[in-house]
């Protein structure tokens, strides 16, 4: 008898420690927080150490619309645009920053948002599996990275002593780069349908914007091949002047 009221204490007390871990993951959120924004914050930074940043993004969402103004909100908001980062979430990302920018503009860590909004554009300009492959589509839409490169101008504008400001001007260099292939893409693509007048064009605004990008030297062969089509002899003399004094070794310079 006494064997048969032992067994039956086991199985009732392993029946409720079974019950104790069944419980769901609503039930969990739930009782996290009832607990406080602390304890919600405290699992988002959780979630964040441990590289989970769906976790994260969600946990903080929902503590910055539980708790918008909180001893804790311009921090969640903070890291929420971190995690909309890493998680490609760009629409949320720029909603978020552009939120906390409107309503904080001198908070000390201003620098750091406008900073994370041109990572956040320059990453929505890139094609990871494209990068991957080695695919070169310098002519995809570069509305992004234009967005991303006046995202960085604006920091080194307003805060030219951030710590964020040398890291801004790379990534600038970075996508002038990105914007002249982009030009010279779409001017080949004129040339190759003969529409000279709009490819010497595109050559010439590289000239203007990007002088200092590695491809000046292509624009400016590309613009003497065009004038040449197009029998526009001082233009073309002039630009053989410009390429000569800069490329003297260029295939063009004996033209």
């Amino acid at each position: 008898m006494n064997t048969r009221v032992f067994s039956k204490s086991i199985l009732i007390s392993a029946a409720l420690v079974l019950s104790a871990c069944s419980s769901s993951p609503e039930e969990e959120d739930l009782a996290l927080v009832n607990q406080g924004p602390q304890a919600l914050y405290d699992r988002a930074k959780e979630n964040l150490t441990n590289g989970n940043f769906n976790g994260a993004a969600a946990t903080l969402s929902a503590l910055d619309s539980r708790y918008p103004f909180g001893p804790l909100s311009h921090q969640v908001q903070l890291d929420l645009i971190y995690s909309y980062y890493k998680t490609s979430n760009t629409d949320q990302a720029l909603a978020t920053i552009d939120r906390f920018l409107r309503l904080n503009p001198n908070h000390s860590d201003v620098d750091y948002v406008q900073y994370m909004r041109g990572l956040v554009n320059m990453d929505a300009d890139t094609n990871l599996f494209q990068d991957l492959m080695g695919i070169d589509r310098s002519d995809r839409d570069p509305s992004m990275a234009r967005e991303a490169f006046n995202d960085f101008r604006q920091l080194l504008e307003k805060y030219p002593d951030s710590k964020y400001a040398a890291d801004a001007q790379k990534r600038m260099m970075y996508i002038k780069d990105r914007l002249a292939k982009y030009e010279l893409a779409i001017a080949r693509y004129y040339m190759k349908r003969q529409a000279y007048v709009a490819a010497a064009n595109r050559g010439q605004y590289v000239l203007e914007y990007f002088p200092d990008s590695p491809h000046l030297q292509e624009a400016l062969e590309l613009m003497v091949e065009c004038y040449d089509q197009l029998n526009l002899q001082e233009l073309k003399d002039n630009t053989l002047k410009t390429l000569k004094l800069n490329f003297p070794n260029s295939s063009h310079a004996d033209s």
